[in-house]
């Protein structure tokens, strides 16, 4: 076990015991069930998957889960085939140019062939008073469980955009990242201006990314540079960033379409188990922890719910409204926000000065979550949790369509002798 798990198994253990403790008799008698917070020995071989798929609240860089594209993949080329590529950071050049058939009418296009693109002396010139740091939790629309949580740091796209004088016929900010020089493995995405210009309700700038957790981006993470846009799922934040085109059309060309996606997808708020015994003692208190996805509509509750395995349930509440839901407790902010980091590289948008989060949980990121639930009489059951997000709408609503990003509610066989 390395040592960020183990930090972050102290830590998680730590505030989960308190919780339980706070829980009374019930509390105590539950923390029985999960070797993880039993007191003493050692921890159960059956526990070693579990252990090893959590995670602390921020993500160690080489612990990301990778979903990147390519054959082959970029950032597996040599050192020489990257240089030639321009995927290091001392050949890396962003061209930022006119749609030729729907122009914007740039007075300064950024192009290699005038010698004129963006380099990474470029971007570190900006970032010396224009660079921003957020916290954000990767997710893939399609994969239902987080990527991982890091800080990203970056210059807000707009501060390149308006170094190209563009008209006011620009619409559209459609982005590539490098694929090989292959037409067919070309990864591209896009934006309305408005979103690149400006930062609806509080939120971070879309921003051209070149650190996470305080480390220059590595190859599996998209560098030299990405981009990253924070309230999207992981197909708007194109790796390995190399052209970025300003145009007068209307519509998206995003690679995702083609999958019959949602573009427009802000990034879905849900609860999933992490921590849950799956076989337990007649009577005894059920304990259970996991953590929360905290997307845009933030996330006021986590809920779980048990039903006999054989109870039969109504077609028209495919949702499981009508059961009985019984609150979690969200658990406190971290004391150690892990992810290599001894401490957070202030600022961050949306902690204090101080360190600490201006509220808690914070808007696309993680949380984790834990519960006690009573005790059952023998035989096997369904367990579920689902989340309340800020506006009272509990998972998988207000947006439940699959090809907006997963969120479906998650069930788990738990039996009791």
């Amino acid at each position: 076990m390395n040592l960020q798990l183990a930090e972050f198994l102290a830590e998680h253990t730590s505030v989960t015991r308190r919780y339980f403790l706070r829980c009374g008799t019930a509390g105590v008698a539950a923390m029985s069930a999960l070797p993880l917070l039993a007191s003493g020995g050692e921890r159960e071989a059956a526990l070693k998957k579990v252990l090893d798929d959590l995670e602390t609240w921020l993500t160690i860089p080489d612990e990301f889960r990778d979903v990147s594209r390519g054959n082959p993949k970029p950032h597996s080329l040599d050192e020489a085939k990257r240089k030639e590529v321009g995927l290091t950071r001392d050949t890396w050049k962003l061209e930022v140019v006119d749609d030729p058939e729907n122009k914007t009418r740039l007075r300064n296009s950024l192009t290699k062939e005038d010698n004129t693109a963006f380099t990474f002396d470029d971007l570190m010139k900006l970032a010396k008073t224009h660079a921003v740091r957020f916290p954000k939790v990767m997710t893939c629309l399609n994969i239902g469980c987080p990527l991982g949580n890091g800080i990203w740091e970056g210059v807000p796209l707009r501060h390149v955009l308006w170094l190209t004088e563009p008209s006011q016929a620009l619409r559209r900010i459609y982005y590539y990242g490098y694929h090989n020089d292959d037409e067919k493995q070309m990864f591209r995405s896009s934006l309305p201006v408005g979103r690149v210009l400006e930062d609806p309700f509080d939120l971070p700038p879309v921003i051209l990314c070149y650190k996470l957790n305080g480390e220059l981006l590595n190859g599996q993470r998209g560098a030299p540079v990405r981009m990253v846009v924070p309230e999207a799922y992981g197909f708007k934040s194109v790796k390995w960033l190399n052209r970025v085109v300003l145009s007068n059309l209307h519509h998206a060309n995003d690679t995702y379409a083609n999958g019959n996606n949602d573009l427009d997808s802000w990034m879905k708020t849900f609860a999933r188990s992490m921590l849950r015994p799956e076989s337990i003692k007649a009577g005894q208190p059920i304990p259970i922890t996991g953590y929360a996805q905290v997307g845009i509509s933030g996330l006021a509750k986590v809920q779980t719910s048990v039903l006999p395995k054989d109870q039969a349930w109504p077609a028209d509440d495919p949702y499981y409204t009508q059961a009985k839901w019984t609150d979690g407790h969200i658990l406190p902010p971290p004391e150690r926000w892990g992810g290599g980091l001894d401490q957070l590289p202030l600022p961050v948008h949306g902690f204090k000065a101080d360190g600490q989060p201006l509220r808690w949980p914070l808007r696309l990121t993680m949380a984790h979550w834990a519960a006690v639930l009573p005790g059952l009489p023998a035989g096997e059951y369904t367990l579920r949790c689902r989340s309340i997000d800020d506006k009272s709408h509990a998972q998988p609503m207000p947006r439940p369509f699959r090809k907006s990003g997963r969120n479906a509610i998650e069930e788990i066989p738990l039996k009791v002798t």
